[in-house]
């Protein structure tokens, strides 16, 4: 069955550049992990038997989770790629600098535009800030065309404001085009819809289970479980033996049930 075309209906992307780009991230995903991929990141045991017994839990869907938090270090970078990288789709001048380029995340130099790009409001510390603010100011001064955007993607609400700093003041004229503003507020001026940042996340789910289904070899099995079960007896009692198979008691070791 042919698929219709703008099922998506976002007016600044095309299905396919929305498709590809979430198909460029997601196959970047971090899905699968040898068990001694899973043993190398220092999982204690008993923290994992903690777990399963507090929240009552299986020992499986125990190890899934743990799988999935190691797999959050690598995967929350991918999504800054996929919050910094859509914009070089939407084209009206909007371009992301490749990799290595001495540019900002996203720049538009027919506007003189632009934009640092921050997933959350609170991990940029004081050294980091001042360190991209100096940027900016650098830039505003430089030019008077120019205005700077810290663009929070996680922001603690939405806002179009001046970026200030205690220790840096600027002249009101280059403070006013030196700014901090949500990620909402940022789609509108980009696409001239206030609603463009709202109608993206209400269609993201259904566009990466359409790529999925599109595109099903993407993602790699996770074998730590199947390692785990191939060896016999208990789940639990298998990463005990192995973590602490040196400690004294453990060459016959049992769970008490």
């Amino acid at each position: 069955m042919k698929q219709e075309k703008n099922q998506y209906k976002l007016s600044f992307i095309s299905d396919a550049d929305l498709k590809k780009h979430t198909l460029e991230t997601v196959s970047q995903f971090r899905t699968s992990m040898t068990l001694a991929e899973f043993q190398k990141n220092i999982v204690d045991p008993i923290k994992l038997a903690f777990d399963a017994h507090v929240y009552g839990q299986s020992i499986d869907d125990v190890i899934e989770t743990e799988n999935i938090r190691q797999f959050n270090k690598t995967n929350e970078n991918l999504i800054g790629y996929f919050h910094q990288n859509i914009f070089k789709y939407i084209g009206r001048g909007w371009e992301v600098p490749q990799t290595g380029e001495d540019g900002w995340d996203v720049e538009n130099h027919e506007r003189d535009l632009y934009a640092e790009f921050k997933n959350k409001h609170n991990t940029m510390n004081s050294a980091s800030a001042k360190s991209v603010h100096a940027r900016m100011r650098g830039l505003v001064e430089g030019n008077s065309r120019a205005t700077c955007y810290l663009v929070e993607v996680i922001a603690k609400k939405s806002q179009d404001i001046p970026w200030k700093l205690a220790h840096a003041p600027l002249r009101e004229s280059r403070q006013e085009r030196l700014r901090r503003i949500s990620i909402d507020r940022f789609y509108e001026i980009v696409t001239g819809d206030d609603l463009a940042f709202a109608n993206l996340c209400s269609v993201i789910g259904k566009v990466i289970d359409d790529v999925l289904a599109e595109n099903p070899n993407t993602l790699k099995a996770n074998s730590v479980l199947a390692e785990l079960n191939a060896m016999g007896g208990d789940v639990l009692k298998t990463l005990f033996t192995l973590s602490f198979s040196t400690y004294r008691g453990f060459d016959a070791f049992t769970i008490r049930r």
